[in-house]
């Protein structure tokens, strides 16, 4: 029941926090991140996660570092907004409350930043969309 890595993500990205061994710094890894593919481990040793992701990402935009024995990997969503379930496809998936409630964050990561100089700091998301046909008709 060891925690291999955690996770989070935002609008544009998907953030994974990965406890280092005892005195390894940068020059002992190897990250390799494809579009959709990650491969971790320390150089000469076969990869510790090798691995399909979830979605697709920017590798060319996507990037690693390694601070307070901890490996931060930066994936950068090819589809900004994009709710993903798990990083890794056949890992544990956020349950359906999780995900639901990562959905109106992003939801309102992207109001806000198309919507930018408002504050939306009360503002609750429901995940509902009023039907266009009707919506503001009797104004």
């Amino acid at each position: 029941n060891r925690v291999i890595y955690e996770w989070d993500q935002t609008l544009e990205e998907i953030n994974v926090y990965i406890e280092a061994p005892p005195n390894v710094s940068s020059k002992h890894i190897s990250c390799v991140i494809k579009p959709t593919q990650i491969c971790l481990g320390l150089k000469g040793n076969p990869p510790f996660l090798d691995k399909e992701l979830w979605g697709r990402v920017k590798s060319s935009s996507s990037f690693w570092t390694i601070e307070d024995g901890v490996i931060h990997i930066t994936l950068e969503k090819q589809v900004d907004a994009e709710t993903w379930p798990a990083v890794i496809k056949g890992h544990e998936q956020l349950d359906p409350l999780q995900f639901e409630t990562e959905q109106k964050n992003i939801m309102l990561q992207r109001f806000q930043s198309e919507h930018a100089g408002f504050d939306f700091s009360n503002a609750d998301f429901s995940g509902q969309v009023p039907e266009p046909t009707t919506f503001l008709r009797d104004l």
